[in-house]
């Protein structure tokens, strides 16, 4: 699935152009049941997961994945939650301006990482709803199964 790096510009327009409708459960199982047929077709040992704030209402690993790949996904989406903004863009953003992520806001990396493949789902109004974590290939190929089946999806 190699994907190249995208430029925070994009990740920032992807963002913005992804925005919720509305958000209920069937949305979520929608979303993630639709992450998880498209990654088993490819073959993808990947863990997904689908949050309504912090709490989880949609989760499944794929084979190949293991259950670390949530502790990637739960540290990607406590990322999103507490920047309002995707984890690649966090870590893109921090490459950027050249420091530690974890240590410039004081964050223990064993519940916050900036690494690509948590997403916000963020509605139309702004609201930050939810968001959504995949862990399993590189951090741009997480982030870019996220945002092209958000895309398929609304």
């Amino acid at each position: 699935m190699a994907v190249e790096t995208p430029s925070i510009e994009a990740v920032l327009a992807e963002e913005a152009s992804l925005k919720l409708d509305h958000f209920n459960y069937d949305f979520a199982w929608t979303l993630g049941s639709h992450i998880r047929e498209k990654a088993a077709s490819l073959k993808l040992p990947v863990a997904i997961e689908v949050r309504h704030g912090a709490d989880v209402v949609f989760a499944t690993l794929l084979p190949g994945a293991t259950i670390d790949n949530f502790g990637w996904t739960s540290r990607k989406c406590a990322v999103v939650h507490r920047f309002h903004r995707s984890s690649l863009r966090v870590r893109l953003e921090a490459e950027a301006k050249g420091y530690d992520f974890n240590t410039k806001f004081g964050l223990p990396t064993s519940h916050y990482v900036a690494s690509g493949g948590g997403f916000p789902l963020v509605l139309s109004g702004g609201t930050l709803i939810g968001s959504v974590g995949v862990s399993g290939l590189p951090d741009v190929e997480d982030h870019a199964l996220i945002t092209s089946c958000l895309k398929e999806v609304l």
